[in-house]
Parts: C-alpha cells; structure tokens; sequence
C-alpha cells in the first residue's frame, strides 16, 4: 500500500499536541490591525486549540501527524 500524503496547507498551519488536539495560530491577525480593538490584538497572542468539530476536519488531512 502507498502512503497517504498529508495536506501540505495542513503541515504548514496546524501542529499536533502529545494528547492528540490541534494547535492553530489565532485568527485574524494577518493585516487590518488599526481597526481592531486593543482588547482584540491583546486575546488574539500566541496559539489556541481547535474545536471537536474543527479537529474533525483537520486530523484527517494529517495521518501521520503524533
């Protein structure tokens, strides 16, 4: 059998947690940041982990992501 390929979209903006959840960068910060609130820019640091249903869509397009 050949190998499944991962989404190369996929490698490139999701890591995988030891647990098995998906980290994901916050959204809505690539550009517009003089319209966003302080409060906004503040919460949005770092990284968040994805929803279940998120997940769901994500984990399948990464197999052999541990």
């Amino acid at each position: 059998m050949p190998k499944m390929k991962t989404k190369s979209s996929c490698k490139k903006r999701f890591k995988m947690t030891a647990s098995g959840r998906i980290v994901a960068a916050q959204a809505g910060k690539r550009h517009g940041m003089i319209k966003r609130t302080k409060k906004f820019i503040r919460n949005a640091r770092g990284t968040t982990t994805l929803s279940k249903p998120d997940e769901s869509i994500i984990k399948p397009m990464m197999p052999y992501a541990r």
